[in-house]
């Protein structure tokens, strides 16, 4: 009997594992992104070098493109110290351990048990009905025993049809679409760190640009009390040129406020208290300058490069899967269940052959009536999965919007900055004549507040639009998929435990 249990156990899991899932099998969509230009058409040279497509696995640190020694060593703290990307590491960890609980239906459920009791049996119950037993129809005794039982029971789901497979299938794709969220955060921090950077760097030319046109308004307006102690030019002149010495100071503490507000993001973002990086940072350098040209890569790589892509195609995934488990709940589960135990009313007979005693048999569960559960179920199935392919097609039309945005804005920058440029230098020529003419006598202290006034903007409207470039390049690598940095806080204890615990 042993014998031909074991052979029925054997020829089930020969068919659990030769029979296929049921639910339709994934099939990784088209992205349907182009295969030449972004745009349709040849993308402008200032913006291309074409280059292969940077893949995972590969650990590319686009912001070494910029040169600067200190973004470099900031953005290489990211993917070990930022909270939302060890938050990403958590979840990503909290999906792999669900999927371990989902993968565990596949195996037999085994449980070990031991007992003993002592059981002292009613006169009044159960035995007084046996009292016409005994001779003169006296009330059997039966005086207190003891039950020592030790043993296993074992129950194993047979996956004919594949659900389980299915929903280990699921699990997979839920820990791979962890994965990708986890790197979508990255390219997000490393994009966000680097802008904030950028505009530091921006904020502090603005500082030094106001600071050199308070000196010169400085010097004008001791150039106009002069002309006016000698008698050519009125006191009204020298209140125009006070007050724009006071407006022009007037806009450094506002500068100064978002220089701090910078340096205390970027300490945020590496998880330092604020003004940690005051140190480092405050000490004004040079914004990072763009790059002429950019390797973009091939456009219908850009499904492999973003991973906010690969996390919707993950999602599809596991949508179909889900599918494949409600249709493998409309067939009938078989279960293979056991029980072995030794029982003995004396503990020296418990391991004895003779009390042995056991229970073997396989169960068929057949779904007959449920309501209208199982149908419902199987309609919100196949309804999610269409959601999740919408949400795909979604996903990659926005990636392909932001890098043809990400283009035009960089381009149309680099040629409103080459403008300002040229401003800048014919403002101050202005300036310059007009300084002259005024300390001549041919020109009036108006014509001179004016194009200070002008030279002020032009000045400031060239160092933010030159922040903006370079800011735009890094827009551009976020919308390309950014790097794949391959550091990350891996083990979950080490996360939490460096995380501050509140009182």
């Amino acid at each position: 009997m042993a014998a031909s249990g074991s052979q029925f156990v054997t020829a089930l899991s020969l068919l659990a594992l030769g029979s296929c899932a049921v639910g339709p099998d994934f099939v990784p969509p088209d992205p349907m992104l182009p295969a030449v230009s972004y745009s349709g058409k040849p993308e402008p040279a200032v913006a291309v070098t074409p280059a292969p497509a940077e893949l995972p696995g590969r650990d590319y640190k686009w912001w070494a493109i910029f040169h600067d020694p200190v973004l470099t060593s900031l953005e290489e703290r990211v993917a070990t110290s930022n909270l939302d990307i060890a938050t990403a590491t958590l979840r990503l960890a909290e999906s792999r351990s669900q999927r371990g609980v989902t993968a565990s239906a596949e195996f037999p459920s085994i449980n070990g048990n031991a007992s003993y009791q002592r059981e002292l049996f009613s006169q009044n119950g159960i035995v007084s009905l046996f009292k016409n037993l005994a001779p003169g129809g006296k009330p059997v005794t039966i005086p207190p025993i003891s039950v020592w039982q030790t043993g296993f029971d074992a129950s194993w789901e047979i996956d004919v049809w594949g659900r389980v497979r299915r929903q280990i299938e699921a699990a997979s794709a839920d820990v791979e679409a962890s994965e990708f969220q986890r790197r979508d955060t990255l390219v997000s921090v490393l994009a966000e760190l680097a802008r904030d950077y950028i505009e530091l760097r921006g904020i502090q030319a603005q500082i030094a640009i106001t600071r050199a046109n308070l000196k010169s308004s400085e010097e004008i307006l001791q150039l106009t009390k002069i002309r006016a102690e000698k008698g050519t030019t009125t006191g009204l002149d020298v209140e125009n040129a006070a007050a724009q010495v006071e407006a022009v100071r007037a806009s450094l503490p506002s500068l100064k406020d978002q220089e701090t507000e910078h340096i205390n993001a970027l300490s945020l973002l590496l998880d330092e208290p604020p003004g940690t990086l005051r140190g480092k940072l405050q000490t004004a350098k040079p914004i990072p300058p763009a790059p002429p040209r950019v390797a973009l890569g091939i456009p219908s790589e850009l499904a492999r490069r973003r991973p906010d892509i690969r996390q919707a195609e993950a999602r599809l995934h596991e949508a179909t899967a889900t599918i494949g488990v409600a249709v493998g709940e409309f067939y009938p589960k078989i279960t293979f269940n056991g029980n072995v135990e030794y029982n003995a009313l004396d503990l020296k007979n418990l391991f004895r052959p003779s009390s042995l005693q056991y229970m073997l048999g396989p169960s068929v569960s057949l779904p007959i009536f449920a309501g209208g559960r199982l149908t419902s179920t199987l309609d919100l199935r196949e309804a999610q999965q269409i959601e999740a392919a919408v949400a795909y097609h979604k996903t990659v039309l926005q990636a392909w919007h932001e890098v043809v945005n990400a283009l035009v804005a960089w381009r149309t920058e680099q040629e409103r900055r080459m403008h300002l440029n040229a401003q800048t230098k014919h403002s101050r020529e202005a300036l310059a004549l007009a300084r002259v003419r005024y300390t001549n006598g041919v020109a009036d202290f108006l014509t001179v507040l004016d194009a200070e006034r002008t030279v002020l903007q032009a000045d400031l409207q060239y160092v933010q639009s030159t922040a903006d470039v370079s800011a735009n390049v890094v827009r551009l690598y976020k919308a390309l998929g950014g790097g794949w940095e391959m550091k990350f806080p891996e083990e979950p204890e080490a996360t939490v435990a460096a995380l501050p615990v509140p009182p």
